[in-house]
């Protein structure tokens, strides 16, 4: 790293940090929303219902929960990696 400019130290890379976040939080959001289904997490699927619109505790339900996790997940995760750099560039 000794030879590298001041300005591209700790960078991240905000398209790979934004599909990566959004990757994760969406498998989670499906993921919770199926498993809700035998009743546990139904609460967490409750309160994020109210957040994502036609998510529920059922196997549709987990699958348009988890695409708009991804979504959310990739703005949050691009915003990140973005104020991210601008910090460590001052």
């Amino acid at each position: 790293m000794k030879n590298v400019p001041k300005s591209q130290k700790h960078k991240l890379c905000c398209k790979c940090l934004a599909l990566s976040i959004g990757i994760v939080w969406g498998v989670a959001i499906l993921l919770t929303g199926w498993i809700s289904m035998t009743g546990w997490g139904y609460q967490f699927v409750d309160v994020m219902s109210s957040l994502y619109t036609g998510y529920d505790a059922s196997f549709v339900g987990g699958i348009v929960g988890g695409i708009w996790g991804f979504f959310v997940g990739a703005i949050l995760g691009g915003l990140i990696g973005c104020v991210h750099n601008r910090i460590m560039s001052r």
